[in-house]
This record gives C-alpha cells, sequence and structure tokens, in this order.
C-alpha cells in the first residue's frame, strides 16, 4: 500500500503542519502497527521472471531494491515532502549528499553557480573545490548585499546555492529578491535550510526551486542518525535526482530513516523550546561586558533584523558569538563549560559549542574565514533543551 493510498491528498491537504508531522505519509502494514515498520532489506523477490524485467523497465511502480527506495525512507519522503510543501522528496545518507545530489543533478561542465560565500566548510569545498575540477565556474558573493547578486546574475547562470542564516555567522539572504534575480537569469535555485528548519522557514513559498537539508540536525534532534533530503519539482527528483541517486549509491538506511520519521513528530515541539531558548541566551550575551559581539537574527542588534522577521517565523536554535581574546580565551571558556558540550554538531537537545576555525570551517583558508567573520574568538552554541537558566549559568561561570 501506498502512502499517497493511505493518506488521500484530498485528506491530508486540509491538514496543519504538526498534523502532517505525525501522519503524512504513514503506510502500515497488513499487521495495522500503530508505528512505522522498518523493511531492513537490501532487495525484494518477484512472482516470476516476468514480474522483474517489467520491474526494471520502469512498466509498474514497485520496488526493487532498496538503493533505489524502501517502503520506510519512502514515508519519510513523503512525510518531509508534504511538511515542506514540495513536489517530490529523495532522502540521502547525509546532509552533505542532499547538498551534492542537488547541485549535481543541475550543474555540468561548462555551467556557471552563483553563491554566497557564507557557507558550512563542505559547503564551500563543494563549490571551491569540487564542482570547478569538472569544468563548473562558480561565482562567490556576499549573500546581504543585493547589488552583488544582481552583478553576478547579469549573465546567463544555471544554479544558484545558499543557506540563510549562514552556518556560522548567521548572514541572511532575501529569498524573494535573489530567486527573482536567479529566475531573470535562467538560475534555479538551490537553499540549505538546516538552519531556518522546516517550521521556521519556507524557502519554497518564497520562490526558490529546491530545498535541501541535513536531517542529522534538527529533524533527528538527537544526535542517533544520519540523513539528508532534496526536496522540489517532481520532475527534477524523478529525473535527475534520481537518475544520479540511483547510480552513485548516497542513499538513506531504513533503520535511519524510521529513526528520523520519529523525529519529525515532535520537531515542531523541540525546536519552538529551543529558540525560545537560544534568543535568551543572546540577550544574556549580549549584555556581558566579556563578549564583543552576538549574532542572532531575532536581535534587534543583527543588520538584517528586520528581513529575518519578515522571511522567518523564529530566528532558530543557534547563538554565534565572539570573544576579543581569539584562540586561547574562546578553548578557555568552551574547558570551562560543565553542562553545554564541545561538539562539532547541532540542532541536538543537547545544548553544543563549537569553535568553527578549529573544526568545521577549518579547510576554509585564513582570508576565507576573515571574508564572512569567522574569527579565532568566534564561537557557535546550538542550544538544546536543557533548562535556560542552566545554560545561562554555565555561561556565565565559564565567563568568569
Amino acid at each position: 500500500m501506498s502512502a499517497d493510498e493511505t493518506n488521500p491528498a484530498d485528506v491530508t491537504s486540509n491538514w496543519r503542519p504538526d498534523t502532517l508531522a505525525v501522519r503524512a505519509g504513514l503506510s502500515r502494514s497488513g499487521f495495522e502497527e500503530t508505528s512505522e515498520a522498518i523493511y531492513l532489506t537490501s532487495g525484494f523477490v518477484y512472482e516470476t521472471a516476468e514480474d522483474a524485467e517489467a520491474a526494471f523497465k520502469g512498466d509498474v511502480d514497485r520496488f526493487v531494491y532498496s538503493r533505489y527506495g524502501n517502503p520506510t525512507v519512502t514515508m519519510f519522503e513523503e512525510r518531509l515532502r508534504q511538511i515542506e510543501g514540495a513536489e517530490a522528496c529523495f532522502a540521502t545518507g547525509s546532509g552533505m549528499s542532499a547538498v551534492f545530489v542537488a547541485l549535481a543533478a543541475l550543474l555540468g561542465q561548462g555551467d556557471r553557480v552563483v553563491s554566497s560565500r557564507a557557507l558550512f566548510g563542505s559547503c564551500f569545498v563543494i563549490l571551491d573545490e569540487i564542482l570547478p575540477r569538472w569544468g563548473v565556474e562558480t561565482v562567490f558573493v556576499d549573500g546581504a548585499d543585493l547589488d552583488q547578486w544582481r552583478a553576478a546574475l547579469a549573465e546567463p547562470t544555471t544554479a544558484v546555492f545558499f543557506e540563510t542564516p549562514s552556518n556560522p555567522m548567521q548572514e541572511l539572504v532575501d529569498i524573494s529578491a535573489v530567486t527573482e534575480l536567479a529566475h531573470a537569469a535562467g538560475a534555479k535555485v538551490v537553499v540549505d535550510n538546516v538552519f531556518g528548519t522546516p517550521v521556521f522557514s519556507k524557502p519554497l513559498e518564497l520562490g526558490a526551486d529546491i530545498v535541501v537539508y541535513s536531517a542529522t540536525k534538527h529533524i533527528d534532534g538527537q544526535g542517533r542518525a544520519l540523513g539528508g533530503a532534496v526536496l522540489g519539482p517532481k520532475e527534477f527528483i524523478d529525473g535527475p535526482v534520481q537518475n544520479l541517486m540511483r547510480h552513485t549509491g548516497p542513499s538513506m538506511s531504513p533503520f535511519n530513516a524510521w529513526v528520523l520519521l520519529k523525529g519529525l513528530e515532535t520537531l515542531s515541539l523541540r525546536v519552538g523550546r529551543m529558540a525560545e531558548s537560544a534568543l535568551e541566551v543572546a540577550r544574556f550575551l549580549e549584555s556581558h561586558p566579556k563578549v564583543t559581539r552576538v549574532v542572532h537574527p531575532f536581535l534587534e542588534s543583527h543588520p538584517q533584523h528586520e528581513l529575518a522577521k519578515r522571511q522567518m517565523r523564529a530566528a532558530g536554535t543557534v547563538v554565534t558569538f565572539e570573544l576579543d581574546g581569539g584562540k586561547d580565551e574562546a578553548f578557555a571558556l568552551m574547558n570551562a563549560l560543565q553542562v553545554i558540550d564541545i561538539s562539532n554538531n547541532l540542532g541536538d537537545s543537547k545544548s553544543l559549542i563549537t569553535h568553527p576555525a578549529t573544526t568545521t570551517h577549518r579547510r576554509l583558508a585564513p582570508e576565507a574565514r576573515t571574508a564572512v567573520g569567522i574569527t579565532d574568538g568566534v564561537l557557535r552554541v546550538s542550544v538544546g533543551l536543557e533548562d535556560v537558566r542552566d545554560l545561562v549559568e554555565d555561561l556565565a561561570r565559564a565567563l568568569g
């Protein structure tokens, strides 16, 4: 039984996001289980050789191999698709595989991509090192500067890529304005919505074509499983994305899909609480004399505060701040924390702190880090589900 048969469009189209997060895509087996079933199988069998031939020819719609598709993975894809409001979704083995697959499905030799330079380290490597080796021209701009976007998109372009808010400096891109410029240049717009989350930001509603996620972050939310997703037009997902996924293999495991399905059920509750705490942590840090800068889109001091309020329901779960003493002072603070853990992950139920210059963005040249504001004194805190008073007290004690 397919997800569409279980949840007909005329029913699910009336459901609100929190209901979709619990029930969309549900496909029960003949046992009528309450929780989604985990189909831990690599392959599937056929009644006859003719049935197998028909399946591989595409004459019948059925599962043939879990690298291509799996019932548990399909449930996750359908649930996230409906929450996002996309035509189609393909799940991947990690967030970075989602980013790479989305771009590789769009770009080929001789094509041109324009990107914000404020990116997660591995995203920057894909655009700055890997794609150019394959004959793709990459042009970087300051994501907050519409004039730079306008100049870069004055000539034909195949794809536009950006994060908003960016990791870790929380620079915003005006999704509607950049999308309009991109479409005029013939480009498809790919948005990494990890910091925005499916709850707080809806890039497709603002004109973007494709959204990518690291489901490892907020969608799982408890540090258990890797996963990613590419969402967009059915023609794109069922065409070049599916072709690339099937033949290169960065597919999501059924077990991880089941974990992520359960994560979607509580996503709104978790990130709502985390975002409230993050803003409180940001306000505390902004008031502390040892902190020279705090970056959080819903702080009035953020240079793009009005844009954040306009295109986001909440500003997310991350707070970025800077200390004057560089790496030594940053490391001393991290080592003094008793509640907040040192980790390179984010979006977890546990609060985590990261020193980007020596971990997530280490591959960037010093001048590239400087260009996006990542100094040796910058720290990124992913705010979790602990009592916010304990988090503030932990930071206050570590700051001294």
